[in-house]
């Protein structure tokens, strides 16, 4: 074996530079981060020579030019300064790595300069080399990146092709303008212009710019505040009809700096899994905002994970806000009407002479003395009648609008005018919903005794579930008697689907599991939604139509059923005038 030896300050800052710089779009974010840090309300990005050549140009505060030299080599940082600083991070970099480990694998230029100076300084580094010369510019900083990996053959040989090393930037560059609203980007490839905001500090108006005005009308806004835990979160997630097939529009961010977080992931799944269908994702914009030293940015020198102190208190912060933002309304709290003293009668006073009960037909009858006391007690003063009167009145005069429906269509869909067109509702999945989450909200679920059951045989395996999770069955109505290793009959099922087979019931509950057992207790309240829900092809009356669509209506997320599918959807009157070629 060699001897030991001290490396090169070059070949430290190319190890260093594949921690850091894994490909051109890592460029692009460290450069693109300092510029937001440097205080820039403009910055323009532009990518040619397949990626290799980057110019990031930008109206930040620009770099002093004694200081110029400095910046370029490894662990020089403005950032922080001493050991505290590092659990106290406000800005998106910090390490003082990107520099030294881009001017390793590159040929770079920059040209900077700060308001205090009437002219700006130029720096030229190749092979960790640095030569600087004043030069006249604006206030600001350009960065030059040429011919990326030139002395690197072997990253350069595993590069993607252009096209895919070009998405890679593109989306560094939307998830940075994303957060930063009150900053403009431009983004060109080749001269040609492929994203621009224009940083007017709001969110929709960036999201309509980066993605399309079609994304944002189906995204609901996400808001909480929690100020004993100094927490907050905003940001804005999508309907769940409206998904995606992968979690490539999760946009997450810890104080505004993005980040890949397993907590953020794991709370916004367990909200959309009874609301969207396997393999889809919602369009998701989140940036959680804590206090620095609950959270720890420095575990990757890409800065893109996190550590919490307490990962619990943000998995249920995120997950109940996410909530919040999906919920069709706020539940109004429900006051309980004032009994007044007066009006209580004391049944243990009466005698036995005020009441009498025929043994023949257990009818009871009350004296008059006793009818003209509860009358006395109960009748209302003249105010108290005046109120009724007039609330009265106010019901009867307003009374609760109903759905304006035209009919069925295939004895499934219900069909409804609404103002700005035609909605069309399956009638079977609107009250699946509607009953999944009646459910769901009971404490306990009304049973009906099976005087006679049928033997149900199961598999060795799935016995061994059930009886694992017997008291998951009784929480939604089932009582299960175990017979043998393979046997078992109900005793009770839900009042709900009384009538149903509980073969066809426990069939479709095993087969929902598909090894997923933590799931077992959510499977069981899917089942039973759909098996007490009305059946497709079902015919309606239009009262029976009215009942499912008001108490649809109701629900917090009416906008698929538990299994993901969207319950209704509305064909817009222009798109209808316009095929029969009217003006509306």
């Amino acid at each position: 074996m060699a001897r030991i030896k001290q490396l090169s300050k070059h070949l430290i800052n190319q190890i260093a530079a594949g921690e850091v710089i894994e490909r051109p779009a890592s460029v692009v974010k460290e450069l693109t981060e300092n510029s937001i840090d440097a205080g820039a309300t403009k910055i323009s990005i532009e990518i040619t020579n397949d990626c290799r050549d980057i110019r990031v140009a930008d109206n930040g505060s620009g770099i002093h030019p004694d200081d110029i030299m400095l910046a370029f080599s490894k662990h020089a940082t403005s950032k922080i300064q001493n050991d505290e600083d590092l659990y106290d991070i406000h800005t998106l970099g910090f390490r003082g790595e990107a520099l030294s480990s881009i001017i390793s694998i590159s040929k770079l230029t920059c040209i900077t300069r700060t308001k205090d100076f009437e002219t700006g300084t130029k720096v030229k580094c190749e092979n960790s080399e640095v030569k600087k010369v004043e030069t006249g510019c604006a206030v600001g900083t350009i960065m030059e990146i040429k011919d990326l990996f030139y002395n690197l053959p072997v990253r350069l040989k595993f590069l993607r092709n252009p096209n895919t090393e070009f998405s890679y930037i593109q989306e560094i560059v939307q998830a940075l303008a994303i957060i930063n609203c009150g900053v403009s980007f431009e983004l060109k490839r080749n001269g040609k212009t492929v994203l621009k905001t224009t940083g007017q500090g709001d969110l929709a108006q960036t999201l309509k710019e980066v993605y399309s005005p079609e994304v944002v009308s189906n995204l609901k806004t996400v808001l909480k505040t929690d100020e004993l835990s100094h927490l907050k979160i905003s940001g804005m997630v999508s309907k769940p009809d409206y998904t995606r097939s992968s979690k490539k529009n999760y946009h997450l961010y810890i104080n505004s700096r993005a980040v890949k977080c397993s907590v953020i992931q794991k709370a916004i799944d367990t909200v959309y899994k009874t609301l969207i269908a396997n393999n889809k994702y919602p369009f998701v914009v989140l940036n959680l905002e804590i206090p620095t030293q609950d959270v720890d940015v420095n575990v990757h020198p890409t800065k893109k994970e996190v550590r919490y102190k307490n990962p619990n208190q943000i998995f249920n912060f995120v997950r109940t806000a996410v909530e919040a933002g999906l919920a069709n309304y706020v539940e109004k709290e429900i006051k309980p009407i004032p009994v007044e003293n007066n009006n209580i009668i004391d049944f243990k006073a009466i005698s036995s002479k005020d009441l009498k009960i025929d043994s023949d037909d257990d009818t009871m009858y009350v004296s008059d003395s006793l009818m003209q006391k509860i009358q006395d007690n109960f009748a209302p003063t003249k105010e108290e009648f005046q109120q009724q009167t007039i609330l009265s009145t106010k019901q009867t005069a307003e009374p609760e609008p109903e759905e304006n429906i035209i009919g069925q269509y295939k004895n499934t869909y219900i069909l409804i005018e609404q103002e700005n067109g035609l909605e069309i509702v399956d009638q079977h999945i609107a009250e699946e919903r509607y009953i999944y989450e009646k459910l769901k909200a009971e404490k306990q679920i009304a049973s009906q005794i099976l005087f006679i059951s049928d033997v149900v045989n199961v598999s060795s395996t799935d016995m061994a579930i059930i009886k694992e999770n017997l008291d998951k069955f009784e929480r939604f109505g089932y009582e299960i008697e175990i017979l043998n290793d393979n046997e078992l009959i109900f005793k009770k099922l839900p009042l709900l689907i009384a009538k149903v087979n509980p073969k066809e019931i426990l069939a479709d509950i095993l087969e929902n599991i598909e090894g997923d057992i933590d799931r077992l207790e959510e499977k069981i309240l899917i089942t039973t939604s759909c098996k007490a829900s009305v059946k497709a092809g079902q015919k309606l009356s239009t009262w029976q139509m009215q009942e499912i669509i008001k108490k649809w209506r109701t629900t917090k997320m009416p906008y698929t059923c538990p299994h993901g599918r969207p319950i209704s959807h509305i064909i817009p009157h222009k798109e209808i005038a316009s095929f029969f070629q009217r003006q509306g």
